[in-house]
Parts: C-alpha cells; sequence; structure tokens
C-alpha cells in the first residue's frame, strides 16, 4: 500500500509573532513567549488553476513611471529619509515607543499635504476626533483638505476612502483596526495580517500613499507579525530619549531609496520641528579641557554626527566593581576596557567604569571605539586629552585601529566645526604613523591604540 508524502499543515499558531507549528507546545519558539500558543482555524486548500489576468504583461522599458514619482510631504528631513518625498500607492510603515512623537509627526505631514490642495484622510484608532483637533489647533495643522475620522473598523474606513477618495492615507494605528469575521481581537497576528492587506490593496489599485502607524514590543520590535514588513514598502522606525527633546526617524527598509538615511527633529510645544544641524546637541560646551571626555564623529546614515563620550574611572569599595554605560554598546566598551588593560597596561579591574554621551546620543558604531578608549585612559590619568580633538577608529582585539568607512566625510564636518585635531587610523598601505592636514584641521594616523594614546600625551606605564 502506498504512503501518503503529504505533511501535515501547521495547526497551532502564536498570537504574538505569528509562528506556526504542527503541534502545541506551551513555549514560542519563534519569540520565547509562554501560553500564546493556541489552535488555528484551519483554511480551505488554495486553487491552483489558472485565472483570468487583469492587465497583460508588456516590456519593462513601456512601463510608465510617471505614476510613482515623488512628491513633497512637506517634512524636508522626512523627505530625506523616504529618498525624496511620498510615492503615490506606496505603503509606509512607521514603528516607535508610546509617546515619542509618531502622531504629531503624521498629523503634520498630513497637513503639509493638504496645503497643498492634496486631499488627505487622517484615521484615528486611539484617540478621538476631538482630541486630535485639540493638537492640530496647538501644532497649527487644520486644513481644508485634511480629513478626520475615528474609526476601529476596517469596513467604515474602507467606506471613508470610497467616499473621501484621498491621495495620502494616515492610519494611527494598525493595531486598533479591527475586520469583521476575521478570528482574533483587533492588533492580533489575524487581525493585523488581514487589516494590513486590505489597506495595502487599496493603496495600489487606488494609487494613494498609506502610512500605517505600528506598535513595537518592550525590546523595541516592531508588534505583530513579521510578514507585516514584508508586505509594506518602508519600515521606519522612530527613536528618542523620553529625556530628550531629539527625535530620530530612521529607514529600516526601503524599495524607492536608501536605507542608510536618518531624519532629525526636535518635538516642541507648537508641534515637531526639523533639526538641519543636529551636531551641537550631542557636544557639550566646556569652558577649559576636563578629563575624560572626548568628541567621536559618527555616521548616522549619511550624515556625520559629533558626539561627546564622557567616562568617569574611580575606586571602588565593592568586590565586584560597577560597569555602568549610557547610550553606548555596553559590549563594546567591555571590550575596548580589556583591551586597554592587556595592551596599554591600564589597570581598571579594581575601578567603577562609568561611560555615557551627552544629548542623549546613541553611539552603537564601531568608529567610536577610539573616543571610548581616550575618554577611559583620561578619566582614570586625570588628564586631559586636549581641547578641538575628535578621534576616530575602531579598535581590534590586538589593539590595532581598523579604518572606518567615509572618513573623509567625518574629516570634513569635524573641520567644519572648528576643530583643530584628529586622531584616525592609517591609510592602506602606510608604513608608521604619519601627520597630515585636511581642510586646516591637523590629522595624525596612529596604527595602534597604544600610540593613539601616546599622541595626545596620556602617559602609559607598562605594569608587569
Amino acid at each position: 500500500m502506498a504512503r501518503s508524502t503529504s505533511r501535515s499543515r501547521p495547526a497551532y499558531r502564536c498570537s504574538e509573532c505569528g509562528w506556526e507549528t504542527v503541534k502545541w507546545v506551551g513555549r514560542c519558539g519563534e519569540c520565547q513567549a509562554w501560553g500564546s500558543v493556541a489552535e488555528a482555524a484551519t483554511s480551505p486548500t488554495p486553487r491552483t488553476e489558472a485565472a483570468p489576468v487583469a492587465r497583460p504583461a508588456v516590456p519593462i522599458g513601456q512601463v510608465s513611471v510617471e505614476e510613482s514619482a515623488f512628491r513633497s510631504s512637506g517634512v524636508p528631513e522626512l523627505d530625506r529619509v523616504l529618498g525624496g518625498g511620498l510615492v503615490p500607492g506606496a505603503a509606509i510603515l512607521l514603528a516607535g515607543e508610546p509617546g515619542v512623537g509618531k502622531s504629531t509627526l503624521l498629523l503634520e505631514v498630513a497637513a503639509q499635504t493638504a496645503r497643498y490642495r492634496r486631499r488627505t484622510l487622517y484615521v484615528t484608532g486611539e484617540e478621538s476626533a476631538s482630541q486630535v483637533r485639540l493638537r492640530a489647533d496647538r501644532t497649527g495643522s487644520v486644513q481644508d483638505e485634511l480629513f478626520l475620522a475615528a474609526e476601529t473598523d476596517l469596513g467604515a474606513l474602507l467606506t471613508h476612502i470610497e467616499e473621501t477618495r484621498p491621495e495620502l492615507l494616515v492610519v494611527d494605528s494598525v493595531q486598533t483596526i479591527g475586520a469583521a469575521g476575521v478570528d482574533g481581537v483587533p492588533g492580533g497576528v489575524t487581525q493585523v495580517k488581514e487589516v494590513a492587506a486590505a489597506l495595502i490593496r487599496v493603496a495600489k489599485t487606488r494609487n494613494i500613499t498609506t502610512v500605517l502607524v505600528g506598535h513595537v514590543t518592550k525590546d523595541g520590535s516592531i508588534a505583530g507579525p513579521r510578514v507585516l514588513e514584508h508586505l509594506v514598502d518602508v519600515v521606519l522606525h522612530f527613536e528618542g530619549d523620553r529625556n530628550s527633546r531629539f527625535r530620530m526617524v530612521r529607514a529600516m527598509k526601503n524599495r524607492f531609496g536608501p536605507v542608510d538615511e536618518v531624519g532629525c527633529f526636535e518635538l516642541a510645544q507648537s508641534g515637531i520641528l526639523a533639526v538641519t544641524d543636529p551636531t551641537g546637541l550631542f557636544v557639550e560646551q566646556h569652558h577649559a579641557p576636563v578629563p575624560g571626555t572626548c568628541v567621536a564623529v559618527t555616521m548616522e546614515g549619511r550624515r556625520p554626527l559629533l558626539a561627546e563620550v564622557q567616562a568617569l574611572v574611580s575606586d571602588s569599595p565593592l568586590e565586584k566593581p560597577r560597569r555602568t554605560f549610557s547610550g553606548l554598546d555596553s559590549a563594546r566598551v567591555a571590550m575596548v576596557v580589556a583591551v586597554l588593560e592587556k595592551h596599554c597596561g591600564m589597570r581598571m579591574h579594581k575601578q567603577d567604569v562609568f561611560a555615557s554621551t551627552v544629548g542623549g546620543a546613541r553611539l552603537h558604531e564601531p568608529a567610536s571605539d577610539l573616543a571610548v578608549a581616550l575618554a577611559l585612559t583620561s578619566s582614570l590619568r586625570g588628564e586631559t586629552p586636549g581641547s578641538g580633538l575628535v578621534a576616530i577608529g575602531e579598535i581590534g582585539l590586538s589593539g590595532e585601529l581598523r579604518r572606518v568607512r567615509d572618513l573623509p566625510q567625518r574629516l570634513a564636518e569635524a573641520a567644519r566645526l572648528g576643530f583643530s585635531m584628529a586622531i584616525v587610523p592609517p591609510e592602506p598601505g602606510s608604513k608608521g604613523p604619519r601627520r597630515r592636514e585636511v581642510e586646516g584641521m591637523a590629522v595624525a594616523e596612529a596604527p595602534s591604540v597604544r600610540q593613539a594614546l601616546a599622541l595626545v600625551g596620556l602617559n602609559l606605564q607598562r605594569e608587569t
């Protein structure tokens, strides 16, 4: 008797991430959530026969690109991230933590679009229409072509689209919209997939730019099924520290432009304002050189930003000294401390080590390693590395300095802001330390972190 070769279809699904399995388990194998796996409704076998074609295939050279031309959102920093502006028919997902300013930013985009006589529909499922109107009055976003609806039902939302026929649709948020006849509650995996698919389908067929607001989990990732990020054309993350008014929009996926761009904003009482030159927010103005400080030049997308690193190394009364870092990658700082101890004779195993950035900046790029090393050494020795200094370079485990990308752009930005000296890794083929001048700024090359410390006068004593 022939054995059946058909495989069992997944019968259980995680309500948090959409992971599927053929048998029940107490813990999700994808997101590790407990008690989230439940029996999924079985779906009928899909049809496989050929279907009629609405539009015949044509040579790619005959496809018109005029319908997908960029249109300005009215917010230049957002246009920078999107690669030029809003594309008709595009589906954009904007995610961020609660209170970071997502609704304020999108209300500003909707108002600017309506100001150019392009009809805009703003659908809110988290607030009432009157609450959104109060925010619009405060930020000056009241426009005749801006339509507002408070809905949580997908059918009613599609009716609003049919009646209004907007060029821009904003849904705040996709987790609050529910579809009748679909299993689960609004915000669940099945509901989010169905709602997002329906809205994207309408956006493509009617050429409507659609912006969906998404929630994030406590670890910062986008809530809901991973397929949601695959469905949309653009994924944006809105980042910011609650203790700072500075905000960043970062492109994580973009089918119409680069994914290495960021937009900078400042959250103010009158709304959200674009910040075209954010460097000054991350550099502290000292009247005199201070031990334990150094300025790094990091790349946020294709924009160089200068950020100050501050460190404090002090004797610890504890058996296990503390290691506290803010705005820095803790693993990389721990690696820098180990390299300083091994290759530079520093002894910090009995000291508390604190390191942070100024203004809420987040430095996760390896190019900030050298600035962290100089700040730590300066604090430990009690000596200043000098004023007007920037440090750029990745530190290897053997103590060498590695080259980083976009070095000319970083040096040009530091020179523009008045810094007089930079320590960088050597150029390829260079046989030893050398000095040169770039746009009026002295640039010193150092092959290793030990030589970089010597260049700024931080005397080293090798302990045996």
